[in-house]
């Protein structure tokens, strides 16, 4: 009997099983409008991302993305303008283990607040898009994915409407959202009016061979005659990913968005929606324009504008880090800095060691979802303890709840980058990648900023355990949802270090399949 073959279609799998399941949450919540089961809610949720994980791993397993004869090669639909490969496929499960993550912990988290059904519905939304963003092979599926994906986190950073912080962090979060929207669709409408095409491949072929397509009358035209066009829709390009990544200079909506937003969902934008941003980011320059041949039209090098910006991201990310009272905030700004550490990826591209730097930014950011999510997730049982917001507030909750304390210590010391967890083998790799790369002050700005990470990741950890409580808090509620999912993360967090091989393995190949 032959095998089923199935259609190509299915290769979105993981974004279909997203999709699918906010549509199984739309209709439960509709049976019981006004009494709402938290528990099958939370846990059609994080079934859905569980799902859509195993569907995204039986593809890699498969061979999906992997060059023939020994794969499947990559998946193209709809003329290319979406392709399944193994950058695809990679963050796609980055997304799906965020999604389910964050549902788990919602389930203690958002007990009392309405909108149970919408909550949910809304986050795998979300996710949908994010993981489409991994797929999109075209300037016109890279924007409305990045729509989908934006739209539902608007009104996720408001659902708590009674909190006036909330809805204020949602406010700033949709209009500076949508001014970025806006940069970055004029950004594809000039490189559009530059080459005529729109599908990444093809804007490539166009640079490269000097010549295109006028998009009005199919007239073939010169597209080095239209360098300044090119180069301006490029920075505005970069203007609209430095957004969606909290890069600076367009990084000041991530505090008042995470610090405003539901824990968990400040876990999810900050790990899942980073890296879809940064799989767009990958993608969209790597693909379409081509370092030397861009350069030569251009007039500039847009691997070294990202070498700048990583520069500057990290080190104005840490700093800020570093002189935060609010925990949440200071997480916000280390997650600033981390989105600089994954920038060092672009700027390596065009040199000889790109493959290793840019698959290093892969394993960083497939490393930082756990441990990010995880230190979040503990934001998130302080808030629902009634914890304060400071660090003075977190003064002896080691004594109160030592697992859960544990589990941040983990988080913490892997952000920072101390050996050997997971975080410090993803920025060796970025370091010594920088260094063959001979991005010799981007590889020293790392080492300076894990440092200077380190002193206020310790002083978390310090009031932790080490720090008198201000007040005598009595015994501390173990909520189930939230307990889990810290230690699924600090679980994930550790036990990716005999697992590093594998996983280092797979973030070199998918970047030198996108490479290639």
């Amino acid at each position: 009997m032959e095998p089923i073959q199935l259609p190509d279609a299915a290769a979105l799998g993981p974004a279909l099983v997203l999709a699918a399941t906010a549509l199984v949450v739309f209709g439960l919540d509709s049976l019981r409008p006004h009494e709402p089961d938290r528990g099958l809610l939370a846990g059609t949720t994080a079934g859905g991302a569980l799902a859509a994980l195993g569907v995204g791993v039986w593809f890699m397993i498969a061979g999906v993305g992997v060059p023939e004869p020994d794969g499947l090669g990559a998946i193209g639909l709809f003329d290319d303008q979406l392709v399944v490969d193994q950058l695809a496929l990679f963050f796609m499960l980055v997304t799906a283990i965020v999604t389910a993550l964050v549902a788990v912990a919602s389930y203690d988290y958002m007990d009392g607040h309405a909108h149970q059904g919408e909550y949910y519905s809304l986050v795998l939304l979300a996710a949908t898009g994010m993981a489409t963003m991994a797929a999109a092979n075209s300037l016109v599926t890279v924007f409305l994915a990045l729509e989908l994906a934006s739209l539902p986190s608007y009104a996720l950073v408001a659902i708590l409407k009674d909190n006036r912080g909330s809805v204020e962090a949602g406010l700033k979060y949709f209009l500076l959202g949508a001014l970025a929207s806006a940069i970055f669709v004029y950004g594809i409408s000039l490189i559009y009016g530059a080459t005529g095409v729109l599908q990444l491949d093809l804007v490539a072929d166009a640079i490269a061979g000097e010549t295109g397509q006028n998009p009005l009358t199919g007239a073939d035209h010169d597209v080095s005659g239209h360098d300044g066009l090119l180069g301006v829709g490029i920075v505005l390009l970069i203007a609209g990913i430095a957004f969606k990544t909290a890069s600076v200079p367009l990084h000041f909506w991530a505090p008042e968005a995470y610090e405003g937003a539901p824990a968990p969902i400040a876990a999810f934008l900050s790990s899942a929606s980073k890296a879809a941003g940064f799989v767009v980011a990958f993608r969209v320059f790597v693909t379409a324009f081509p370092v030397e041949a861009t350069a030569g039209i251009v007039g500039f090098d847009w691997s070294l504008a990202f070498a700048v910006l990583a520069v500057l991201t990290m080190t104005i990310g840490n700093f800020a880090a570093a002189v935060q009272e609010n925990v949440k905030r200071m997480l916000a700004y280390s997650s600033i800095g981390h989105a600089g550490y994954a920038l060092i990826g672009l700027a390596g591209v065009g040199t000889s060691a790109e493959s290793l730097v840019l698959g290093a930014a892969f394993m960083h950011l497939f490393v930082y979802a756990f441990m990010n999510t995880g230190a979040f997730t503990f934001v998130a049982l302080a808030e629902y303890w009634g914890v304060g917001r400071t660090f003075a507030d977190y003064n002896g909750l080691g004594r109160r709840a030592p697992i859960a304390s544990v589990a941040l210590t983990a988080f913490m010391f892997s952000l920072a980058g101390v050996p050997p967890l997971g975080g410090f083998f993803s920025k060796y790799f970025l370091f010594t990648g920088a260094i063959d790369a001979g991005l010799l002050v981007v590889a020293g700005a790392l080492v300076i900023n894990s440092a200077l990470s380190l002193y206020y990741y310790s002083r978390l950890v310090k009031a932790v355990w080490f720090e008198e409580p201000m007040t005598d808090r009595g015994s501390l509620a173990q909520p189930v949802g939230l307990y889990a999912a810290i230690l699924a993360a600090a679980v994930m967090t550790v036990a990716v270090l005999p697992g590093f091989g594998p996983i280092a393995e797979s973030a070199i190949d998918a970047a030198s399949a996108i490479l290639a």
